[in-house]
């Protein structure tokens, strides 16, 4: 069965992962480090995990081919990648096999030249109404995929 995992802590497309994924009739796994409201709604479900981590591990854990994650946390993306899943960003952007790797490298990439302080450390830009759209539209993109390269399952 198809599932999507949220990796709630400081997401803001939760609402819209809420409404993409009633459409499709897929379970919601809305995973954070703290107890967050959550639509009462018997197909989504909150797990807490506590301690640095946790939350992502449980993800990489449970997910598997078919599921998608939502999560801006490059390494989470690459550990739900290499279980068969897709993961789609905040702003729309849509990891899958072929460029996950290359994701990874950047990011560790930016994060050395942090650490060395020759790039300063700038957070991601406000979302906004075209972010909201992307990610609706990439979202929908990555489910009908998912139903396409699975449909014994769909």
């Amino acid at each position: 069965m198809f599932r999507l995992y949220i990796d709630a802590d400081a997401c803001p497309v939760k609402d819209e992962c809420y409404r993409v994924a009633k459409r499709y009739a897929w379970p919601v796994i809305v995973v954070a480090n703290s107890q967050i409201g959550i639509p009462a709604d018997p197909s989504v479900t909150m797990v807490v995990r506590l301690g640095f981590g946790a939350a992502d591990d449980w993800i990489a854990e449970q997910i598997g081919p078919g599921d998608i994650c939502t999560t801006v946390d490059v390494p989470l993306a690459a550990r739900c990648v290499e279980k068969g899943a897709l993961v789609v960003t905040n702003k729309g952007y849509l990891y899958t096999a072929a460029n996950i790797g290359e994701a990874l490298a950047v990011r560790n990439l930016n994060e050395e030249l942090r650490q060395s302080g020759l790039l300063g450390a700038g957070g991601p830009s406000p979302m906004g109404g075209k972010d909201r759209s992307k990610f609706l539209a990439k979202l929908d993109e990555a489910m009908n995929l998912m139903r396409k390269m699975f449909p014994a399952t769909s």
